[in-house]
């Protein structure tokens, strides 16, 4: 019923393309290594839009400017303009200008409404954004759209950092003879944490929807996906998951059974794509699925699953794939929850390696085989309720350190 692709496949062929969409890419000599670095989606009239931004404090441009225009438009946006190689963040009031000098040049060469074009960028912080550059390309990225999977391609290697494959997923259902696409392109491979990270996330569909609709599902989606994933801790400022609906098929949410339909392969498109941010992340070599269980509640769950992820003593071990879970259990213990030692147990792999807060005898061979592979599972049970929340993480390498010392130089 549902289908989904990744980057790897052996070509594009099963991309679902969601009608009311048109992509490309160009060159606009943002990034020193010449690749592509702007891209563009058009959307057909009607199309609606809900988001979710980054919580960090410090916000780029391109976000201040993107809630102000679906505020004004009431969720009504025609085009999303994106770079990459500037983040356009910590850049003043001369970097608010900036952003809406693009939004209005793009807005009068696709004869739209200044708040209907919705803007993002990527990459450096404190520089200042090169809007003469991205100007002088608009014409020609603006002439190079179409709906195809090369476009859609294009878009996705224009919108890449540090990211070393494009981030695709796609969802169809069906509600009688009538099929509704849902497309995903993302990009984030550092500063990826939850409350969202430098990612940016678009989604496209066919399903006619209300921006209120979309915002809701969207935020249960992100909870679930986005916001349970993290490579380094880090928060970034350019975070943004775009939700956009053109309406082509004809299917509206508002009825019960398309809406859950459509929820669950929102959810399938968002967890493909987390995986894949986190599996790209930034010197990763192995992919820890976190699953923390009997948890009082779902926050509980959480806390303990971030101090987890987050300790260098943990993420190094899990870096030479040392099965020291003493190290687990002690981030367990400071990550503010009132838990009983004498009731947590942990897994690595399909072994116990820690019952009741005490070591117990298993094949530490093994452990360290399960931790060696691309993808370990890891389960933590707290005793204190039945909730639990399935974290993805990873281990920090050498490598994840020299990428991010020379990224600005």
């Amino acid at each position: 019923m549902k289908a989904r692709v990744r980057p790897g496949s052996s070509s594009y062929d099963n991309l679902c393309l969601p009608a009311g969409f048109s992509f490309s890419a160009a060159c606009a000599g943002i990034k020193a290594s010449g690749r592509p670095d702007l891209a563009l989606v058009e959307a057909v009239p009607g199309t609606t839009a809900a988001a979710v931004f980054t919580r960090n404090r410090v916000v780029a441009a391109p976000l201040e400017v993107g809630r102000a225009s679906l505020a004004a438009s009431r969720g009504g946006i025609r085009a999303v303009i994106v770079n990459s190689g500037n983040a356009n963040c910590a850049t003043g009031k001369a970097g608010i200008r900036a952003c809406r000098q693009v939004c209005r040049d793009l807005a009068r060469l696709l004869r739209l409404r200044l708040n209907e074009v919705f803007p993002s960028s990527t990459g450096i912080i404190g520089v200042t954004l090169p809007v003469d550059k991205i100007v002088a390309r608009l014409p020609d990225l603006a002439a190079a759209r179409d709906a195809t999977r090369q476009g859609i391609d294009n878009f996705a290697h224009a919108i890449m950092t540090t990211d070393t494959r494009p981030k695709l997923a796609c969802a169809t259902f069906h509600s009688g003879k009538t099929a509704v696409n849902i497309l995903g392109v993302a990009k984030g491979a550092g500063m990826i944490h939850p409350q969202m990270a430098t990612m940016l996330v678009y989604l496209f569909t066919d399903a006619a929807a209300t921006p209120a609709e979309l915002k809701r599902l969207l935020l249960d989606s992100c909870e679930q996906t986005f916001n349970c994933i993290s490579i380094d801790g880090d928060t970034s400022t350019n975070d943004t998951v775009l939700l956009l609906a053109s309406g082509r098929s004809g299917m509206r949410l508002r009825q019960p059974a398309v809406r859950k339909d459509f929820a669950e392969a929102l959810l399938e498109v968002c967890q493909a794509l987390a995986e894949q941010i986190v599996s790209d992340g930034e010197g990763v070599k192995h992919v820890i699925r976190l699953c923390v269980e009997q948890a009082g509640n779902r926050e509980e769950a959480r806390r303990v699953a971030q101090t987890v992820a987050h300790s260098l003593l943990v993420k190094t071990a899990w870096a030479g794939a040392d099965p020291n879970w003493g190290r687990i259990l002690a981030a367990v213990g400071r990550s503010g929850i009132a838990v009983d030692p004498a009731k947590v147990n942990i897994k690595i792999g399909d072994q116990m390696v820690c019952r009741g807060g005490v070591g117990c005898a298993f094949d530490e061979k093994r452990a360290h085989e399960a931790l060696a592979q691309p993808r370990c599972d890891i389960s933590i049970g707290l005793g204190r309720g039945s909730r639990s929340i399935l974290f993805l993480t990873t281990d920090l390498t050498t490598e994840y350190v020299s990428i991010n010392a020379d990224y600005s130089t």
